[in-house]
């Protein structure tokens, strides 16, 4: 069997996952807001999610 065609069966089943996960929260009304899930985040978390958020930003304007 070629190689090729495992990893498409690999990408396809991941997809795949996804889809089934993303139709049953939508079946259960299951809404996933990144604003809320920051709430339950740590003060620790939060800061270091801001300084790599922050760090992206300035590396990708020296790219420009």
């Amino acid at each position: 069997m070629p190689i090729w065609i495992v990893f498409a069966e690999i990408i396809g089943g991941l997809l795949g996952f996804g889809a089934l996960v993303d139709y049953i929260a939508k079946k259960r009304c299951i809404e996933l807001d990144p604003e809320e899930g920051i709430k339950n985040a740590s003060d620790a978390e939060q800061i270091y999610v801001e300084n790599y958020l922050y760090q992206t930003k300035e590396n990708n304007n020296h790219f420009q």
